[in-house]
């Protein structure tokens, strides 16, 4: 329901903000931005065994293992923690319910990756959240029996937003160890419970309640003898932070002012490495200071040279490919390549033509399914309408563009959501409208007003 409430809602962009405020609610966005991302867990009790109804369940986890596409590795991972022992239990192949639900009933957790290519209501949520957060949104499927527990405590390199779906489990949170463990770029080893101190936060989640902790925090979590556990971890910002930012820019920066700049390019002195150098870091010497200031002016000027918004560019591009492709509601398949009705009949195509004209009023599918960026080979349109539900499983998607319709595309960005007539597009002639228009809708990046063809 709350998925197709959200769909009546013309801007993609409101969407993903009203996603984000359900999932955190009834904490303000605001709040939890200004107090707990990235800096602290937040625990939501909210009574309401139903608040997740419908998003997944061990009926569609059983349902997935049916439908034959599930293979231990690969989807599925069997697990156990007993004894601050941590194994995976892994066969090969398909991974069958008859053998999947017998390691279950022996204590073992099954942990179901990329749930989104099984299940079209996580496929949704996170194709809308992906928009908010600007970063790709993944997920993992958690079914823990009673009484066990599949994991070593650990740290990950992600934003984790815990949804318990079913049952109940007993979580405990703790901090951060060094300053080097905060915000981590990568997820721990695993970890024994001597290397931990006290849980900041120690709390049984129920059905409906909600848990959220960054990166670098601690977490290990174990059911309790009463009840099963079914949970979802929503993740995203991985790898998203400045210093990655910086690892484009940077190489960017040096290889233009390597170009442009004679300073760059004039040589080292000759007797450096008499006294700079490890060996030499104590020593005192007029011509060690020269060496740091002359380096400390380079790097100083390097921001001259940064091609920053390139650097995004390039971020962008590679948000782009982690994406999700859009989930399209039946108004949207309508008014979309995806709905258009050419079929076979009366012994030939019908309907195969895409007569968009200088009336027909178009718009982008979503705000955030493209990005152009300057490339050497030209001007490219990257766009995530083709991309899999399965992670890289595809090459990433673009378009090389003529730079001459590059204000056309930034014209229909800028006038998202609404629609706009195919002659308003600041082409220079009408039939380089109408191509545009048509490569777009053919993408399945453009919808127009009103179907194409009434079927």
């Amino acid at each position: 329901g709350l998925l197709q409430r959200l769909g009546r809602l013309e801007d993609s962009r409101q969407r993903a903000a009203e996603l984000f405020r359900w999932l955190v609610a009834p904490v303000a966005p605001a709040e939890f931005l200004g107090r707990h991302w990235e800096r602290a867990p937040l625990l939501v009790r909210r009574g309401d065994p139903g608040y997740y109804a419908g998003l997944f369940s061990t009926a569609d986890f059983d349902a997935a293992l049916r439908g034959g596409e599930v293979h231990f590795g690969t989807h599925l991972d069997v697990t156990s923690y007993a004894e601050g022992v941590r194994e995976t239990h892994n066969p090969s192949g398909r991974a069958l319910p008859a053998v999947v639900w017998d390691f279950y009933q022996n204590g073992c957790s099954l942990r179901l990756l990329n749930p989104q290519a099984f299940s079209p209501n996580v496929w949704h949520l996170l194709s809308i959240l992906q928009e908010h957060f600007g970063s790709m949104a993944g997920a993992n499927t958690y079914l823990t029996p009673p009484g066990t527990q599949g994991f070593a405590p650990h740290y990950d390199d992600i934003e984790a937003f815990v949804l318990q779906l079913e049952g109940k489990k007993h979580w405990r949170v703790y901090s951060p160890r060094t300053d080097a463990e905060v915000l981590p770029q990568f997820s721990s080893a695993n970890l024994t419970q001597a290397e931990l101190g006290e849980p900041m936060l120690e709390t049984v989640l129920e059905a409906g309640d909600l848990l959220y902790f960054p990166r670098g925090f601690i977490h290990q979590g174990n059911c309790l003898p009463e009840a099963h556990s079914l949970h979802i971890t929503v993740s995203s910002y991985q790898r998203n932070s400045w210093g990655n930012l910086l690892e484009k820019l940077l190489p960017a920066a040096l290889q233009m002012a390597l170009e442009e700049d004679v300073e760059y390019r004039q040589g080292l002195p000759m007797d450096y490495l008499g006294y700079m150098g490890v060996t030499n870091s104590d020593a005192v010497d007029a011509r060690r200071t020269a060496f740091m200031e002359k380096v400390q002016s380079l790097i100083k000027k390097l921001i001259d040279y940064a091609p920053i918004d390139a650097a995004v560019d390039q971020r962008a591009k590679s948000f782009l490919h982690d994406c999700l492709p859009p989930v399209l509601t039946q108004s949207e398949k309508a008014q979309s390549v995806y709905g258009f009705p050419a079929r076979w009949q009366d012994g030939g195509p019908c309907d195969v033509d895409i007569l968009i004209t200088k009336d027909t009023e178009v718009r982008l599918l979503r705000h955030a399914i493209i990005r152009l960026c300057n490339e050497e080979a030209g001007v490219m349109l990257y766009y995530t309408t083709e991309n899999s539900r399965v992670y890289h499983k595809e090459e990433p998607k673009f378009l090389e563009v003529d730079p001459e319709y590059t204000d056309s595309i930034e014209f229909l960005l800028s006038s998202y959501p609404n629609h706009v007539r195919v002659d308003t597009l600041p082409c220079e002639t009408l039939e380089d409208k109408i191509s545009l228009a048509t490569l777009l809708f053919e993408k399945g990046i453009l919808t127009t007003k009103k179907p194409l063809v009434q079927v």
